[in-house]
């Protein structure tokens, strides 16, 4: 499995310039080869790939002598990552979804540079980049497993740098429990042992700075201004805390469930669906999304099984009787079931339901039953 570690760089003023103009070649160089894709196919009706465009790179390099100055694996790389977009966009296009055809990326967009096999080394105290040199790193924990490739990333003016790392799964003990578990708005989470997990709401509690800061961006109006990228950019700051406030979050609810649990069964929302509603900000907020996403990767490391279980009617269904009525849910925290009587909270009910949908899955049904009771 691949697993992904994450550093901040320490670039002196040097090396940060000589990374910003790296950059600045890279984009320059994957919008020269969108621009000729379209005028071959506008042109010749000749589709280009990234193979095609990779065999020109030397009469670049001869042409245009900067670009001896960029790695060569990361000029393949940028003609790579363009051939993938097109990739997708014709994809979407077979499946009838929007294309979405590639763009021409800007200097705010186009963030990254990656060496997809070579030309960097294993940190210590500083970490080796090939035409860059050696960059200060913080090491906050150590390196595992065999590292494929490294990606460095500006992130509002700070510097990162990603290890993708080849590594051997880690199963955990089994602990004979399972849980379903429903997601909301009001509770993040609520667990079919009884667990409520409260919503942090981070989002909504950075609104104040972000409304100030946002009206100082729109005061300045002459968009080549220091000033207004100053102001830009502490606006840019304030949405990446909230969402490393979010994702610090949500791996830890997400650890917490696969230690403690061998299955974990969940709805299997169309939370892009749900995001376009009356709910949208409170459900952009929670991040239903990235959570599922980090429990079933982390469930997947450590040898555990995370059902996506139908989440129609898991409200008004009594995990009890299994009679489903509208009439059942009778406020938003209330359940009572009209045919049986049973009372209970009406998240804790539905995260019962989940639970109990995720035996047809191929789940160990004594385990679910021994949960469920």
């Amino acid at each position: 499995m691949l697993k992904a570690f994450r550093y901040r760089l320490c670039p002196t003023k040097v090396q940060e310039a000589a990374l910003g103009e790296q950059l600045r070649l890279c984009r320059t160089l994957y919008n020269a080869a969108l621009e000729e894709r379209k005028a071959a196919y506008k042109k010749a009706r000749k589709t280009l790939t990234g193979y095609d465009q990779m065999k020109h790179l030397s009469e670049i390099k001869a042409e245009l002598p900067e670009y001896k100055g960029v790695y060569s694996q990361v000029l393949q790389d940028v003609l790579k990552r363009l051939d993938k977009a097109f990739q997708a966009f014709f994809r979407r296009v077979k499946a009838g979804q929007t294309p979405g055809y590639p763009r021409f990326q800007g200097r705010d967009r186009y963030d990254s540079i990656c060496y997809p096999q070579s030309g960097f080394s294993v940190p210590t105290k500083t970490a080796f980049f090939s035409k860059i040199g050696n960059i200060r790193i913080r090491l906050h924990r150590p390196l595992e497993g065999k590292i494929k490739t490294a990606t460095i990333t500006r992130d509002c003016g700070e510097w990162y740098v990603s290890y993708v790392c080849e590594m051997e799964p880690q199963p955990l003990p089994e602990t004979g429990s399972s849980v379903g578990v429903d997601v909301g708005t009001t509770w993040f989470a609520i667990t079919s042992d009884g667990e409520f997990v409260e919503n942090p709401r981070h989002f909504q509690g950075a609104m104040k700075k972000l409304r100030v800061a946002q009206r100082s961006v729109s005061r300045k109006t002459n968009k080549r201004s220091n000033r207004r990228r100053k102001a830009v950019r502490h606006v840019a700051k304030l949405h990446r805390k909230v969402a490393r406030q979010r994702l610090d979050f949500h791996h830890k609810t997400a650890v917490k469930l696969v230690r403690e649990n061998d299955l974990i069964a969940h709805e299997d929302l169309n939370v892009g669906g749900m995001g376009r509603g009356n709910l949208a900000r409170s459900i952009h907020d929670v991040g239903w999304g990235q959570f599922f996403s980090l429990l079933s990767q982390k469930a997947a490391w450590a040898a555990r099984k995370v059902v996506a279980v139908d989440p129609r009617y898991t409200s008004q269904a009594c995990n009890q009787c299994g009679h489903t009525c509208k009439a059942n849910r009778i406020s938003q925290s209330r359940f009572w079931c009209v045919a049986c009587g049973h009372q209970e909270n009406a998240d804790l009910n539905a995260a019962r339901n989940i639970l109990g949908r995720a035996v047809p899955s191929g789940i160990n049904v004594a385990v679910v039953n021994a949960s469920v009771a």
